[in-house]
């Protein structure tokens, strides 16, 4: 996703996305570690991604740890 299409979302889809990139990167490391992962430039693009929607919720002034855990929760 592009830094303009990032910026263009809405709050709870940033948090969405936040979540989202954060299991993915999880799931690459662990592919990654045990010899699975074929497209290890994918963890590159997902912790890009990944800092681009929290630089973006920290600039808004959003609390993207409590949102995920108020969605966890609920």
């Amino acid at each position: 996703m592009k830094a303009a299409e990032t910026h263009s979302l809405g709050d709870a889809e940033l948090v969405e996305l936040v979540g989202r990139a954060r299991i993915e990167a999880f799931n690459l490391r662990v592919q990654h570690s045990t010899g699975q992962l074929e497209n290890t430039a994918r963890l590159g693009h997902v912790r890009r991604e990944l800092a681009r929607g929290l630089t973006i919720a920290r600039q808004r002034g959003l609390d993207v740890e409590h949102e995920l855990r108020r969605q966890r929760d609920a």
